[in-house]
């Protein structure tokens, strides 16, 4: 029997795709088996004597409370928010607090449950991946993640790598990606004897906001501990705003922004010298309105937006002393969205569109340390997407995707470096018409760090990456196009760290980190509208070239022994311009500043509490333009001043915090999408009571 070129293809990626598995699946059953046998008395000694000097030195850190800030060792740019200054922030979810970071658009419809997505470095949202407790959270219908819905009131820590975590230690989704945010929630700690904590949050404040939380810990045994976090926000999202058509000026009330949403998680987490492993489960609801464009004096919108976003996923690492460690990630989501459009009528009625999309993932992640400064990764995932859909002539498309990473790390005394590839096999299936079929792809990455000194750290970053077009814009009705090609992005890296603490001097320490870069990405999907709003086109653009540096600047002061000071302050310079087939268009790509800065500063003195932020983003475009049409397309530069003002005590021997916010403190009108306005000044209050 004679294959055909494509079904032969399509057998050798197969065969290939297959082969890998078996070695990874491989290398787990066989070093699992050396592991067990490993723990008896004669074979302990396989354990390198290094890592326990290294481990004991950990230990030492976290009583102490100083451990290492991992921007100071990473060679990949990364920044960092956490604890104290993670609630500082006058921010309510995620992604208000991504706008502290250099070289991130955040993309805001206006309002408390305005959509909320993130560019960074100007690649696209598609192009960042996000991941909760270790575990990416994915979205194959439109690639984007609402950060709205992650609330600060659970969240230990957020970070931002660009290229990918520096750890090669990680399933082969963390090298999927031209960025990565970790978001990680808030882990259970008990001093001795403590066994339950109670915290119970209260907001409220402009827009009708009602916003109250609880977090309970409770301490099984040693080793384990459950958590469940809550919360209800209400909002009628209502708001002045400033609006002109260039000959009339008249202030208005933004509506259909109100927004209801319930969140619950909990989970259990254990830690032992075996290992560590936990379990979580996630729901998400909300009813909210979708405020529309204001053009042509139109101020009043009736869509409305239903989503339910749930997930249970499961984590296992072994010891990570010993020299073969395994992770495994077990995941299932399952989403659903509605979107009701009045104005827009079918022959059955009002627009209504449903989406059901299920995901199911797993991941084996193999280490092995041949020598203590030497360490061999290979990871293995798999993902299947399937989406439905109420729509006319609907795809119903079922996406498999497999990874397969292999990467290395050597580090020397002040040398580290870092290589992996990753393999990505893709194969789209539809139940009406032609799917996108296989795809197979293999992507490299390499880091190098060098520790000059103690204090001055230099490194570089080259990485190859792709995204895949989303299902939406491959199979939605009217609008989806087959033969889009995926996005492929190459970045390129160099910079530098800086750390010193000082002593007896005007400040206490400086930490700066700075890096210039270049991202160029090929085959750029974008969409632009048909013969009326609801049918678009979807095609593959040509390149983008993007050029940037950033700056990042953190100061601390130890004036006495109750009064503090911290700053930070971020400068982001970026270029974006649009070629075709090697002539370069001075067009800039929307919505990208070449100018935009962030500062932070924050006092303590004895129990208060005292923070200033100011944002900063220039002027941009909302189209691809050039010169010649860009009074049609520019956005003014926009400014924010935020406040905040923080007390605690005790009442009733238990920790009680106060705060007031003031935000947008001297009543900008400011626009981060053409024609969605943002709020002017607003304020928030909020109670927490611990237990």
């Amino acid at each position: 029997m004679k294959l055909t070129v494509r079904q032969t293809f399509a057998t050798r990626n197969g065969c290939i795709n297959g082969i890998l598995w078996l070695v990874s699946f491989g290398i787990t059953t066989v070093c699992c088996c050396l592991q067990v046998s490993a723990q008896s008395p004669v074979n302990k000694k396989d354990t390198v004597q290094t890592d326990s000097v290294k481990v004991n030195h950990l230990k030492q850190v976290e009583v102490r409370g100083t451990k290492t800030d991992i921007r100071n060792i990473s060679p990949t740019p990364v920044q960092v928010l956490k604890g104290e200054q993670l609630q500082r922030l006058n921010s309510l979810s995620v992604a208000d607090a991504l706008r502290f970071f250099s070289g991130v658009q955040l993309k805001d419809y206006g309002g408390v449950g305005g959509l909320k997505t993130v560019n960074v470095r100007s690649l696209g949202s598609n192009h960042v991946a996000i991941f909760y407790d270790g575990v990416e959270l994915g979205n194959a219908q439109n690639g984007q993640v609402d950060l709205g819905r992650f609330s600060l009131d659970n969240m230990e820590e957020v970070d931002l790598y660009n290229g990918q975590r520096s750890e090669t230690f990680q399933a082969a989704k963390g090298f999927s990606a031209a960025s990565s945010i970790y978001l990680q929630s808030a882990r259970p700690k008990f001093e001795h004897e403590e066994r339950t904590h109670i915290r119970l949050a209260y907001k409220t404040g402009s827009f009708g906001l009602v916003n109250p939380s609880l977090l309970w810990q409770q301490k099984i045994d040693k080793n384990t501990s459950a958590y469940l976090s809550t919360e209800w926000t209400d909002a009628n999202g209502r708001y002045k705003f400033r609006y002109t058509n260039g000959i009339y000026d008249t202030t208005a009330v933004r509506n259909n922004t109100d927004v209801e949403s319930y969140r619950v998680e909990g989970g259990i987490n254990s830690n032992s010298e075996n290992g560590q492993w936990n379990i979580k489960v996630y729901s998400y609801t909300s009813n909210r309105g979708l405020p529309g464009a204001i053009v042509s004096n139109k101020f009043n919108y009736l869509q409305r937006q239903w989503d339910r976003n749930q997930f249970v996923q499961a984590n296992y690492e072994s010891n990570t002393r010993k020299r073969y460690t395994v992770a495994l990630i077990a995941k299932y989501a399952d989403d659903y969205l509605r979107y009701l459009d009045p104005e827009f009528v079918t022959t059955a009625g009002f627009l209504d569109n449903r989406f059901y999309q299920h995901e199911l993932y797993f991941s084996v992640a193999n280490r092995y340390r041949i020598l203590p400064v030497w360490d061999v990764d290979i990871s293995t995932d798999y993902q299947r997407n399937s989406l439905d859909a109420n729509l006319y002539r609907f795809a119903y498309p079922t996406r498999d995707v497999e990874l397969v990473s292999l990467a290395s790390q050597l580090k020397l005394r002040r040398f580290s470096l870092q290589a992996s590839v990753l393999g990505t096999f893709v194969n789209d299936k539809v139940k009406l018409y032609e799917g996108a079929g296989r795809k197979t792809e293999y992507t490299p990455t390499v880091t190098a760090s060098w520790q000059m000194s103690p204090e001055f750290m230099f490194r570089a970053f080259y990485k190859n990456i792709f995204r895949l077009p989303t299902l939406n814009e491959l199979y939605y009705t009217f609008i989806g196009n087959t033969l889009l090609k995926p996005e492929y992005a190459r970045q390129y890296d160099i910079g530098a760290t800086y750390t010193k603490p000082f002593i007896g001097g005007p400040i206490t320490s400086i930490s700066v980190q700075a890096d210039a870069y270049y991202n160029k990405v090929k085959d750029k999907i974008i969409a632009t509208p048909g013969l009326n709003l609801f049918r678009w086109t979807m095609y593959n653009l040509g390149d983008v070239n993007i050029k940037g540096a950033e700056v990042n600047v953190q100061l601390a002061k130890q004036v006495s022994r109750y009064l503090t000071f911290n700053a930070t302050i971020n400068y982001t310079w970026q270029q974006a311009f649009y070629s075709n087939d090697g002539v370069t268009y001075h067009y800039n790509i929307p919505y990208v500043p070449t100018h935009s800065a962030s500062f932070t500063a924050s006092a303590d003195y004895r129990n208060f509490g005292f923070n200033y932020s100011y944002l900063y983003s220039g002027s941009r475009y909302s189209q691809l333009s050039d010169d010649q049409n860009h009074v049609y397309n520019y956005l003014e530069p926009w400014y924010t001043h935020d406040l905040a003002v923080n007390y605690h005590t005790r009442i009733y021997k238990h920790l009680t915090r106060f705060s007031i916010e003031v935000n947008n403190l001297l009543n900008q009108d400011r626009e981060i999408i053409a024609n969605f306005p943002m709020p002017r000044r607003f304020y928030r209050f909020k109670l927490s009571y611990s237990i």
